[in-house]
């Protein structure tokens, strides 16, 4: 058996920061993949995000429902310096290609919102299940 392997005997737990980042990660590269852009330098985006968050939620424990839309927000801006917009909006069908935005910017429940059409898209790791759209400059 592996000590470090959490669930077995003798394994450290888990603590809830780390599970809150572990999960906000998961709900952000299941977007990266359902867009289909989920290389290792975007992964690495993430992971970069990640890193960062982890002080900061050190920080404020409070702030740890908050982590999954601020990751897709960084991550999304990091695309955006390095390759482009994204995700795109895959319900507007016309004008010009646009991303989608994260609300609550600083809050639980974060979803991806289209403000063109004013609709909310999916929760943020739900892209899945809406409607295709890679990245775009």
């Amino acid at each position: 058996m592996d000590p470090h392997c959490p669930g077995e005997p003798g394994a450290h737990p888990v603590s809830p920061l780390e599970q809150a980042l572990h999960a906000a990660r998961a709900l952000v590269i299941a977007d990266l993949v359902a867009r289909e852009v989920a290389e290792a330098d975007v992964v690495s985006l993430v992971e970069e995000s990640v890193t960062h968050r982890r002080w900061w939620v050190e920080q404020w424990p409070e702030g740890a429902g908050f982590l999954a839309g601020l990751i897709a927000q960084d991550v999304q801006d990091a695309l955006l310096e390095r390759y482009g917009r994204w995700p795109l909006c895959s319900v507007c069908g016309s004008g010009d290609p646009h991303a989608l935005d994260v609300e609550p910017e600083l809050g639980p429940d974060p979803h991806w919102v289209c403000h063109k059409a004013g609709v909310r898209v999916a929760a943020v790791g739900g892209l899945g299940r809406a409607t295709g759209g890679a990245v775009s400059s």
